[in-house]
């Protein structure tokens, strides 16, 4: 008997189907039927959040890449217009080697990792800043030849090749030598050979080959010619043929080195 009036209850109320009210707006869904008050059914649903996001962390990646790019940009605004250091005051000095301090950090900070971003060096880099150019010679640091004297040298663009299949590592100068009135300046290319080895895991050694200079403008129809090595027994003590020097920050468009004595040095990807 009691399954019997179940049965009838559950069978009356399926039995009765769910219209809208007429003039609702609403889309609420009622019971239909002989009654008085219609019964108002409630129908809601709750979409779950996805797991396995962390949207914290997505923004704070990109956070961290808007601060590198600020600095990059700060960075070469720092430099900009020193000629490539050749016009940098020690207050330029200060100034350059902080913005290229705050990047490095901004970056992690830790060494750079040559094994894994070996394809990152890849390339003609264009120097735009050294601050051993301050020094007014070409040779930085280490003995070079002076600027503004007897012989006036013009220092133009200065790139860096490398290859990092062949081992091939080339500073490229371009130069422009003065000379006594009527004659015209004399333009050339010195290309510095080299080729290098990673030491450690931010550390890169080069060890000079050979030096070839190349005449332009008027005289480029001119072979190239290699300037004969010093020998060894004559060369000065401070200039070994090799040297050293450490990444401290590298990316797809931007390098910073920081030589075996102190150089700071600046490239872009040309």
């Amino acid at each position: 008997m009691a399954a019997a009036v179940a049965s009838s209850c559950c069978s009356s109320t399926s039995a009765r189907p769910l219209v809208r009210r007429a003039g609702s707006r609403s889309g609420k869904l009622w019971w239909a039927g002989g009654v008085r008050k219609a019964r108002l059914l409630s129908i809601s649903a709750t979409a779950a959040a996805p797991s396995g996001v962390d949207y914290a962390a997505g923004t704070g990646a990109a956070a961290d890449d808007d601060a590198v790019a600020a600095l990059k940009v700060k960075l070469l605004s720092a430099v900009s217009g020193l000629n490539r250091g050749l016009a940098a005051s020690q207050e330029d000095l200060d100034r350059a080697d902080a913005a290229a301090r705050e990047l490095e950090a901004a970056a992690g900070g830790g060494p750079v990792d040559l094994e894994g971003d070996m394809d990152k060096l890849q390339g003609r880099w264009r120097l735009v800043y050294s601050s051993a150019f301050s020094s007014r010679t070409l040779g930085g640091s280490r003995p070079g030849p002076p600027t503004g004297r007897l012989l006036p040298i013009t220092l133009g663009q200065v790139f860096q090749r490398i290859d990092v299949v062949s081992k091939d590592f080339d500073n490229i100068v371009d130069v422009e030598l003065g000379a006594p009135w009527p004659l015209p300046p004399v333009e050339l290319t010195a290309t510095l050979a080299h080729k290098f080895e990673i030491i450690g895991t931010s550390s890169i050694k080069i060890i000079f080959d050979k030096t070839t200079v190349k005449t332009k403008g008027n005289l480029s129809q001119l072979p190239p010619l290699e300037v004969p090595r010093i020998p060894d027994n004559l060369r000065p003590p401070s200039n070994t043929g090799s040297g050293e020097f450490e990444v401290t920050y590298l990316d797809g468009d931007t390098r910073i080195t920081r030589g075996d004595r102190g150089e700071l040095r600046v490239f872009v990807i040309s």
